[in-house]
């Protein structure tokens, strides 16, 4: 966050932005900024700005179309402190609303001036420019000499292009080429890895290696049935099999009918993917690694691919963007499989499976959160920002747009948006209503359940989560899934319209009016506001980083403070909610309790080892002497290990939110009369366990006898008992052999 005394440059763009006039409410809400107002910063203000970049103070300057110019002055100035911009010409003041944007604008300014992430470690990528180019035809070779010739210039390095003919095409003259790189050829093409790393497999399906052909054209002239082409590959349909090629070839031996090894395998930093449109994929997954570019048929897709690839050689870092704490996964256990979220919505195929635990790699994750916000336990975490710190932002700008907007205003709608909307929201037209407020992060996916339900305990009136238009689909679903139980959690509050709605962008962008419409924001249309969340004192709370804990934090503030009501629609009196003991969630909800079937459970407390959470234990954690099985609801994510683990299907899940106290308390699930050792006396297991394993091994000889009785024995007894018994048996034996 910005220090105290930061100085924030508004400016009213020649007077056509209306900013927010100075007032003992502006200076209250905005108390840490030293705002200076301006009308021209861009022109003949400049100084201003320039001068203050000497400083050691934050900038924030409240206009983004020159943001190059003054990233530039502060450059040579070679300024200390960061300089910062938030547009606040399309995102509010330009809006048909815009003369009533000055609480928004205040809070703009307020959550641009703490948009800091925290430091995270990083992810290193290493190219030198190994680029292998995919192809069918002519023009795909045509576009790696392009790639070749350009790769020269590289300061970084040249770029080594090779080309790998995949199908026979006889169009593909060779002969006339210059070989300034090598020409490879094969079919069953397989890649896996990322930027820097990529091992590609193939087969070569060809009697011509055209990595050792000279392209002499020898083989040509001499088959007779004119089965080789000028790609140099033999079309085998038409071959004669007389070999007259393998002779022209002799001295160079690329040609060989009865190769034996034909697998090939090659590492490269690059891929560039030229195939027809209908070719199967080599990366299955929405978004494929970085570094491997398939840019279609167009030129112009094909240049920009290109332009890409030649900034992608050399050394690169990323952030770490998630945090794992196996500890806590629900993943598996046992060799039981538990939880799978975050594997089925990770749009990169980066997170898998490693027995009880999962396995993230860290060059395949692109940053979007959507792990941490499916996972139930909170085991991944997202930390670019954490949801923590981006809860600050929000936080402090519903704060200041509360305090300049009064009881009476309208009640802001937070808008999550990524920079693939910013050009949807910032369009000419109407603009966004002065109550929208936008806030960008890397991606949506990342807004989980905690921040929502937090959002509205902050002052939020409603929460609306942006997708861009070539969002994931699981992306969307994952997010909506979270609001379908938010929706459970908060029926009392029985809205005619969602608190919190996901919406997706069409693709050219122009349905966001449309779509805020059919959520009753009525933008640009007249139509009457739809009811929005009404607290009687907003949550004053830092975002827990634990989510289940946040997520609890968020849901009790709005169970205590939303009895003031709802805003009216039409002049009609809120109703007041009326909160139950317990709610059902919806199926695969991360939480909820176990139904225990007493009938069933045998006390033997696998489920209890099962339990990655805590939520399930026995009563010697409590220290009870007795078999017990406790549950504590709180810590219950609804993994289902318990469930899979159960040997006699005892337990079932039941997803639900119980607002009674006993949510935080053990609650005993069942107990049972211990049984107790036929030789010590010492309780070792239950009347029930011990008399079903009586009956079920009744009827085996093994346990006949002595044996049966060894089983009403504790450990120890038993091994005691078998010792004695072995001793007699040798004495006995010694004595009959005397």
């Amino acid at each position: 966050m910005s220090a105290p005394g930061s100085r924030t440059f508004l400016c009213s763009c020649n007077g056509s932005l209306p900013l927010p006039e100075a007032s003992p409410a502006l200076d209250q809400a905005l108390g840490r900024h030293q705002v200076e107002r301006a009308q021209q910063l861009c022109r003949r203000e400049v100084t201003r700005l320039d001068a203050a970049l000497a400083g050691t103070q934050d900038i924030l300057v409240g206009c983004t179309q020159e943001a190059p110019l003054f990233s530039e002055l502060a450059q040579v100035r070679q300024a200390i402190a960061p300089i910062r911009f938030v547009n606040l010409r399309e995102q509010a003041g330009w809006g048909r609303e815009g003369q009533q944007a000055g609480p928004k604008i205040a809070a703009l300014v307020e959550m641009a001036s703490r948009e800091l992430v925290d430091p995270v470690a990083s992810v290193s990528y290493a190219s030198e420019g190994r680029l292998l180019v995919v192809g069918e035809d002519e023009a795909a070779l045509d576009w790696a000499e392009r790639l070749h010739e350009a790769g020269q210039s590289l300061p970084e390095g040249r770029l080594q292009v090779s080309f790998l003919l995949v199908g026979q095409r006889h169009e593909l003259r060779l002969q006339s080429r210059a070989r300034h790189f090598p020409v490879l050829s094969g079919a069953g093409l397989s890649l896996q890895g990322w930027l820097g790393d990529f091992k590609a497999k193939w087969q070569l399906a060809n009697p011509i290696d055209l990595e050792a052909c000279v392209r002499c054209g020898a083989c040509i002239e001499a088959c007779p049935s004119q089965a080789i082409g000028p790609d140099f590959q033999v079309d085998l349909s038409r071959c004669d099999a007389r070999r007259a090629c393998v002779k022209a070839c002799a001295g160079i031996g690329a040609i060989d009918f009865l190769r034996g090894s034909t697998a090939r395998e090659e590492t490269f930093d690059l891929v560039l993917d030229l195939r027809e449109e209908g070719a199967a994929p080599l990366f299955t997954q929405f978004h494929p690694p970085q570094g491997y570019h398939r840019p279609g048929v167009e030129p112009q897709a094909r240049l920009r691919a290109m332009m890409t690839l030649l900034g992608q050689v050399g050394e690169f870092e990323k952030p770490k963007y998630f945090h794992y704490q196996p500890q806590i996964c629900a993943h598996g256990r046992n060799r039981r499989s538990g939880c799978t979220q975050c594997i089925d919505v990770c749009s990169t195929q980066a997170i898998s499976s490693a027995g009880d635990r999962i396995q993230v790699e860290p060059h395949l994750c692109m940053g979007c959160g959507a792990c941490a916000t499916v996972c139930p336990s909170g085991a991944l975490r997202y930390q670019y920002p954490t949801p923590a710190a981006l809860g600050e932002r929000v936080r402090h700008g519903l704060k200041v747009y509360r305090q300049l907007a009064g009881t009476q205003g309208r009640p802001p709608t937070l808008l999550f948006c990524d920079e693939g909307s910013r050009a949807a929201l910032e369009a000419p037209g109407p603009g966004l209503a002065a109550h929208l407020l936008p806030v960008f992060v890397r991606d949506v996916a990342s807004i989980g359940l905690d921040l929502m339900l937090a959002t509205l305990a902050w002052g939020a009136g409603r929460v609306v989560c942006l997708f861009a238009a070539d969002a994931p689909p699981a992306y969307v679903e994952a997010t909506r899934t979270q609001i379908r139980t938010l929706d459970h959690l908060l029926g009392p509050l029985a809205h005619p319209n969602p608190l919190v709605a996901a919406l997706q962008l069409g693709e050219n962008g122009q349905a966001l009016t449309a779509a805020l419409t059919a959520i009753g924001e009525g933008v640009g249309t007249g139509a009457p506001r739809a009811s929005a969340l009404r607290l009687s004192a907003a949550a004053t709370f830092a975002l827990p980083p634990e989510k289940r804990r946040a997520t609890e934090a968020a849901l009790q503030h709005l169970v205590r403070h939303a009895a003031s009501g709802l805003e009216g629609v039409s002049g009609k009196t809120p109703v007041l909610p009326e909160w139950p003991d317990a709610v059902a969630l919806p199926a695969g909800s991360a939480f909820g309790r176990l139904r225990l079937d007493p009938e069933r459970c045998t006390l033997c407390l696998a489920c209890v080892g099962a339990c990655p959470e805590g939520a399930v234990l026995d009563g010697q954690q409590a220290g009870e002497d007795r078999p017990q099985l406790r549950f504590l609801e709180r810590n219950c994510v609804q993994c289902g290990l318990c469930e899979k683990t159960c040997p006699e299907q005892a337990i079932a899940l039941q997803p639900r939110w119980w607002f009674g106290p006993e949510r935080d308390q053990q609650v005993v699930l069942h107990e049972a009369s211990p049984y107790h050792c036929i030789s010590c006396g010492k309780a070792f297991g239950t009347q029930m366990m011990i008399e079903n394993m009586l009956s079920k091994l009744s009827g085996h000889s093994a346990f006949a006898g002595a044996a049966a009785q060894r089983l009403k024995m504790c450990a120890d007894c038993r091994v005691i008992d078998l010792y004695s018994s072995t001793n007699e048996a040798t004495i006995h034996d010694v004595r009959r052999g005397e």
